[in-house]
């Protein structure tokens, strides 16, 4: 379930903010089409929270086996539901940012040093959440015997 939580809900977030910032990408082409490759950033910084989980869903799928504890598993469930809600509220955050962020810029083109700030910190959120379920993982001890 951790691993599955895992890469589910980061691609759920990567997913979202793809897809909204690729909207705003989309419809600023249409006037600016000069500022499509610059404002590309959201999109790659949404892809790199599915990364995230991906990472933590085949340390945790290593680590499987037979009879495992149920401490194991719990920590396991832990460390993906952390990376995966993590993943999946950073993805919102730089989908919706990013959206108004590319549209912004092509207004007023000194907006894209505060957008890429802000998705800067969206992205950390993401990044917090792994750091914890490698930490948890960590904990997570296979030779336990029930």
């Amino acid at each position: 379930m951790g691993c599955t939580s895992a890469i589910v809900f980061t691609c759920f977030g990567a997913a979202y903010g793809t897809a909204k910032s690729g909207v705003g990408i989309s419809a600023m082409g249409v006037l600016r089409p000069d500022l499509i490759v610059k404002n590309i950033v959201p999109v790659i910084m949404a892809g790199i929270i599915g990364i995230y989980g991906l990472v933590v869903s085949v340390l945790i799928s290593d680590n499987l086996s037979q009879k495992e504890a149920l401490f194991t598993s719990f920590i396991q469930l832990g460390a993906g539901l952390s990376v995966g809600l993590a993943g999946l509220a950073a993805g919102f955050a730089i989908g919706i940012v990013g959206d108004a962020g590319v549209r912004g810029t092509a207004q007023q083109p000194r907006l894209f040093v505060g957008m890429i700030l802000i998705l800067i910190f969206a992205e950390v959120l993401g990044l917090y959440g792994l750091i914890v379920a490698l930490l948890m993982n960590s904990k997570a001890q296979t030779d336990v015997t029930c």
